[in-house]
């Protein structure tokens, strides 16, 4: 049998850990269990990460650079409004076509609270992208974007890419997802237009005929409790 290198088995390891996690929660993602997601021996994986709390670490690095490709695979490289739109909406399209990392990223950031500064690192990575991407964009031409109103618009972006994660996660209902996609960018939408004024050549958005779905959000979901 060959013998597959260290790092391809890091990487393995990383992975189901992402997916026992996102299963079982963290009190539940055991080392056994995850070596087995793996198909590796328990000893591989002692071996490749001393400690759980150093495999943990790894997958908060990973989550975190998955996080930043996002941002750049959406990067439209046009006018603020625009580009601000398409880095909410390839965010809100991975969280959809990727459960598991949403509901990886939010069981460790509460483990990563209680256990030091780790749950930052997503954040951080994903607001230095999102800057990186955004300082180089004008409202209109010849009319830049200040970095204070990029820190807000970045802060409303995560604000509302974190809310449309948790409500699908929560309810797993693609049909209301998909319209409340919609919602959350005209939410955006109506942020920067008191703020940015409209945009130079605002994206079309796809027609979609599709049956009224259902609604639902946490908010609805706490008040009927």
């Amino acid at each position: 049998m060959a013998r597959i290198p260290a790092a391809e088995r890091r990487a393995d390891l990383v992975a189901a850990a992402v997916r026992v996690i996102a299963a079982h929660g963290v009190d539940g993602a055991t080392t056994r269990r995850i070596a087995e997601e793996a198909s590796a021996p328990l000893a591989t994986l002692h071996y490749c990460f001393a400690t759980k709390e150093v495999l943990f670490a790894a997958v908060f690095e990973y989550l975190a650079n998955e996080y930043r490709d996002v941002l750049h695979r959406s990067d439209v490289h046009s006018d603020t409004q625009n580009t601000a739109r398409g880095l909410l909406r390839g965010v809100l399209e991975w969280y959809l076509a990727n459960p598991d990392f949403g509901a990886t990223i939010l069981e460790l950031i509460s483990w990563g609270q209680r256990e030091g500064e780790q749950a930052e690192v997503v954040y951080a990575k994903a607001f230095s992208t999102m800057h990186s991407i955004l300082e180089g964009t004008t409202v209109a031409p010849g009319r830049p974007v200040d970095a204070g109103t990029i820190d807000k618009l970045i802060y409303v972006v995560s604000a509302l890419s974190d809310g449309f994660a948790l409500n699908w996660l929560v309810f797993t209902d693609e049909n209301a997802a998909q319209a409340q996609m919609a919602l959350t960018l005209g939410v955006l939408d109506a942020w920067m237009a008191v703020n940015l004024g409209e945009p130079a050549a605002p994206a079309a958005e796809p027609v979609v005929h599709e049956p009224e779905p259902d609604m639902r959000s946490l908010v609805s979901w706490v008040r009927m409790g």
